[in-house]
């Protein structure tokens, strides 16, 4: 039976065998936070933002949604798939490397998409939500941990 990056033996650097555990760590915040914004848009509730930020200005803009679906919602989702890749690394016999480009590939767009989405909160909404930013920092910290994987398994 094949094991994942998370069960392997302690073989090679620690920093190797760390980061798909700091990647899965920071996939569960970001997702803990994406459900908690989509439960808020989607019961339509307010935000505890113990006065930091404008968490309801930029929960209830145009911006919130697409075609009607939470952008929280589909952050949710990314974050599970990143996830799933995460778990099942090396369980499979088509090779390690493809959850780990699915990692990439996956915080790069959501890196990119959380980048666009502060700019808009700044420079459109003139408000910010925390929640928001908590989820933008994890996904770009996923994504400079996919980057140093893939460089790793690379080099």
């Amino acid at each position: 039976m094949k094991t994942s990056a998370i069960d392997k033996p302690a073989t090679g650097s620690p920093l190797t065998l760390w980061l798909p555990r700091v990647s899965i760590v920071l996939a569960i915040i970001g997702l803990l936070d994406s459900i908690y914004l989509a439960w808020l848009k989607l019961a339509g509730t307010t935000a505890l933002c113990g006065g930091v930020g404008d968490c309801e200005s930029v929960n209830n803009s145009i911006y919130a949604e697409i075609n009607g679906i939470p952008i929280a919602l589909l952050g949710a989702g990314a974050y599970l798939l990143i996830m799933a890749l995460l778990l099942v690394e090396g369980r499979f016999g088509l090779g390690a490397e493809w959850p780990v480009m699915g990692v990439f590939g996956l915080s790069l767009i959501g890196t990119l998409y959380s980048a666009y989405l502060t700019y808009l909160e700044v420079a459109v909404l003139h408000a910010i939500c925390p929640y928001c930013v908590v989820s933008a920092i994890a996904i770009a910290l996923i994504f400079v941990v996919s980057v140093v994987r893939l460089r790793q398994q690379f080099a």
